[in-house]
């Protein structure tokens, strides 16, 4: 007797054909088809960061490599497969388990192009990011799965070397040319730097999680319930000057934020163009905000908050600049999982939030060149950010006093036979205007400070 165990055993005299390769003709209605008409994308990733604190601080610095993979099908009766993973190494860095001598605290930044959770790990960094299936319906696709999305409150925040990753139902539906619908209920959360995949309420806390009203440390990370995440989204575009948006966030027993955006254009002469927007941001406490005690809970039982934004510009094929405001109200602290995503503001500039604050007053000054036959594109923003005392722990979750900040930021595309790769430099610099009673607890890596950034992007 004679047995053909195919896919365990093969004859030595026999062409290797554990991957199947192209051997089979592919039916184009079949599934096998599907796959054989798939994709497949590559990135790698090069980051040093160097932070330089005060003369009496520690300085830090890190050199981070990494690289994934990711492979979709084609489509099969409007059905499509998703899979991509993503690994690091750390190839050289300061020390960053331990501690600054004076003040005892952690590094802030460089330990983020790793895993935050094991500060020591510097190789078995990998984590899988996407595995979802895709359903198309006309112009809308509904995703099941862990998967990427980008919205005002959840997003990539992909300023480190991988992003935040989301695992739930998420529907893009285009019912009409001007209206745009984006929902979906939430359960799990990959927040960037971590390796890891948590349920909701469980990634709240993964981050440092800074001060109670009371000035006591946060008791809510591990401590959170939340069945998880009612997002949704309607974007209007009632002409082709005006648009609007509304997003509302339900994180059940936790907290709801609504936010109401709308953006003006209004051409001059030929691509040159004056724009405008307008925005507001309320939050509420839902039930115990997370855990029936004060002390472990995130969001206080019968808190609220509220931001108000605008922003002024012009804009053309080369040119952007804007002036930017924000303010948080004194009503409470804007909160918002660090680990979810960045601020929404227009305010906002890269390497710092304004999140865990309250009564807060952010005037930024944009500017943006891109020269496109160099293929460079160039950034520099200033902005002066008022508020309230490091000692007023009511509004002030995480002790940042008022500063100045600015960045420069310088990237570049090559040609060629590099073409598919990308640079960035990018300089950040925080002065502080406030006051730290003497305690350089609220000053490093916060203030007084300047932070380098290199990447260099291979995609394919």
């Amino acid at each position: 007797m004679s047995f053909s165990l195919l896919g365990q055993h093969q004859e030595v005299n026999e062409k290797p054909g554990l991957w199947k390769e192209k051997e089979i003709e592919a039916d184009s209605n079949s599934l096998l088809s599907a796959f054989r008409r798939g994709t497949v994308s590559g990135h790698f990733r090069y980051y040093f960061m160097a932070t330089e604190n005060k003369s009496d601080l520690t300085d830090y610095y890190a050199h981070a490599v990494g690289g994934g993979i990711k492979f979709e099908t084609g489509k099969f009766k409007n059905f499509q497969i998703g899979v991509s993973g993503f690994f690091v190494f750390n190839i050289g860095s300061s020390d960053l388990t331990i501690p600054d001598p004076k003040t005892n605290q952690m590094n802030r930044y460089e330990t983020g192009l790793f895993d935050i959770e094991d500060p020591s790990n510097k190789k078995d960094i990998d984590r899988l990011e996407e595995l979802y299936i895709k359903y198309y319906l006309k112009n809308s696709t509904i995703t099941f799965g862990k998967q990427l999305i980008n919205t005002p409150f959840i997003n990539l925040q992909d300023g480190r070397m991988r992003p935040t990753e989301v695992e739930g139902l998420w529907a893009e539906i285009n019912p009409a040319k001007t209206i745009k619908l984006q929902l979906g209920y939430l359960y799990g959360i990959s927040p960037r730097s971590t390796v890891r995949w948590y349920k909701a309420g469980e990634s709240i806390g993964v981050y440092p999680v800074g001060i109670t009203e009371t000035g006591n440390k946060s008791g809510y990370a591990g401590n959170l319930k939340s069945n998880g995440i009612v997002l949704t989204g309607i974007t209007y575009q009632h002409n082709k000057n005006l648009k609007f948006q509304l997003w509302n966030q339900f994180t059940e027993n936790i907290f709801n934020s609504a936010m109401l955006q709308a953006d003006y254009e209004y051409v001059i002469s030929g691509k040159s163009k004056l724009i405008a927007a307008a925005q507001i941001i309320r939050q509420d406490a839902v039930k115990d905000g997370g855990n029936e005690d004060p002390s472990k809970t995130y969001f206080r039982k019968g808190s609220k908050a509220y931001t108000l934004g605008a922003k002024l510009g012009w804009i053309n094929e080369k040119w952007e600049t804007t002036l930017n405001y924000n303010r948080i109200t004194a009503h409470g602290r804007y909160l918002m999982p660090r680990e979810w995503g960045r601020d929404p503001f227009f305010t906002f500039l890269p390497r710092e939030r304004n999140e865990g604050l309250g009564d807060v007053h952010a005037v930024v000054g944009k500017l943006n060149y891109k020269i496109p036959r160099l293929r460079i594109s160039t950034a520099i923003a200033a902005g002066y950010y008022e508020l309230p005392e490091v000692t007023n722990y009511a509004l002030n979750k995480y002790g940042l006093p008022s500063y100045n900040q600015l960045n420069i930021d310088i990237r570049y595309k090559f040609s060629g036979i590099l073409k598919g790769l990308e640079s960035q430099l990018l300089y950040v610099y925080k002065s502080k205007t406030g006051n730290s009673y003497n305690n350089d607890k609220y000053v490093i890596n916060k203030v007084d400070m300047g932070l380098w950034n290199l990447v260099f992007n291979y995609q394919f």
